[in-house]
């Protein structure tokens, strides 16, 4: 079945729908092996140790990196029509978002998408966290933290109506960014081999950067053929966590990309720890880590909101097409998150040692 026959059987939202399903079942299994988290990586780096989780997530953002670009090459998407690409950035969003997401990303002990496929394992500090992340995310977009996002973010924004494309701008070659992906690429890999990292392991790292690139080549298809507008997106979990609670307490709600996204990392997550045997219930070890965990979710909903997308999202989906504030944001995350694993985490262990 060709798209434009599935696009009149079942319409034009229910198609991406079942896109961000797939694109979400593929990113959730991929996640759930591969233990991919921007956390757990910048807690190695900020103790020197550049050990597995490094390499993983270097694997992963170049597999992103090299998929896209290759598409781009290839015809099969045009990241300038990408919906982040499509509207002005914030340079401030970017900076104070990505600072305080990266906070709050360590003291709730992973990214929003990481506490999205633990949850699915059992993991009940993750639905908690995840809840507050969502809602909290839902108010900065329309509710009571609206307006603190929007002026904030209005500081500095990008000129000309657009946001940044960093290949366009510095003028480099077509083939720039997929060189950058393989020269990373080779950098994981050579970190993984001294780390002896399992092929299959790095085998799923790369399936979370085929995600990425999976949803933007299958919303653009759909944007090319659809009468109504649709928007070129993939992977991200700030605005979808928002949107999916939204879309389960709205009777008004209608399903687009984002509403499969969000259930499709759940279940692909789901299925992929079953059969790996890693279901089971967990819940708090103290008081302490959940005030942790509670702040630290509030910290990503309003910092992945105001940053314009989380450590997927811009951190990855945002990076692998190169826009300016997604890279400036994913900086920011990795600063704030070593830094709060130096004044908390680090401190915390030498006080109980």
């Amino acid at each position: 079945m060709d798209l434009i026959t599935l696009v009149e059987q079942i319409g034009e939202a229910p198609t991406a729908a079942l896109f961000g399903l797939l694109t979400g079942v593929v990113f959730g299994a991929s996640a759930q092996r591969s233990r991919f988290c921007l956390r757990a990586a910048t807690v190695e780096f900020a103790r020197g140790k550049m050990q597995d989780s490094v390499a993983v997530w270097l694997l992963t953002f170049s597999t992103a990196l090299v998929w896209v670009q290759g598409a781009r090459l290839l015809g099969l998407m045009d990241s300038s029509s990408a919906r982040m690409m499509a509207v002005p950035g914030s340079w401030s969003g970017a900076i104070l978002g990505g600072l305080i997401f990266g906070v709050g990303m360590v003291l709730a002990r992973g990214c929003s998408g990481r506490l999205l496929v633990l949850a699915a394992t059992g993991n009940l500090r993750s639905v908690v966290s995840g809840l507050i992340f969502a809602v909290v995310a839902q108010m900065s977009l329309s509710g009571s933290l609206s307006p603190l996002r929007n002026q904030l973010a209005s500081t500095w924004i990008t000129s000309g109506g657009r946001n940044m494309d960093l290949l366009a701008a510095t003028r480099l070659p077509d083939s720039s960014g997929l060189l950058l992906g393989v020269g990373i690429a080779i950098l994981a890999l050579i970190l993984a081999r001294r780390h002896k990292i399992g092929a299959a392991r790095l085998v799923f790292a790369s399936g979370v950067g085929f995600a990425v690139a999976l949803g933007w080549v299958l919303t653009y298809a759909l944007s090319l053929i659809a009468f109504d507008p649709v928007q070129v997106e993939s992977a991200t979990f700030t605005g979808p966590s928002a949107n999916t609670l939204m879309f389960f307490l709205e009777r008004d709600s209608v399903l687009q990309f984002d509403i499969g996204l969000v259930p499709g990392v759940f279940l692909g997550a789901l299925v992929a720890a079953a059969m790996a045997g890693e279901l089971k219930f967990q819940a708090f070890d103290n008081a302490p880590t959940m005030r942790k965990a509670m702040v630290g979710a509030a910290l990503m909903g309003f910092g992945g909101m105001l940053a314009g997308g989380c450590a997927i999202g811009a951190g990855v989906t945002g990076g692998s097409i190169f826009v300016g504030t997604a890279w400036l944001a994913l900086f920011c995350m990795w600063i704030g998150a070593i830094a709060t694993d130096w004044l908390v985490d680090q401190r915390d262990a030498r006080q109980t040692a």
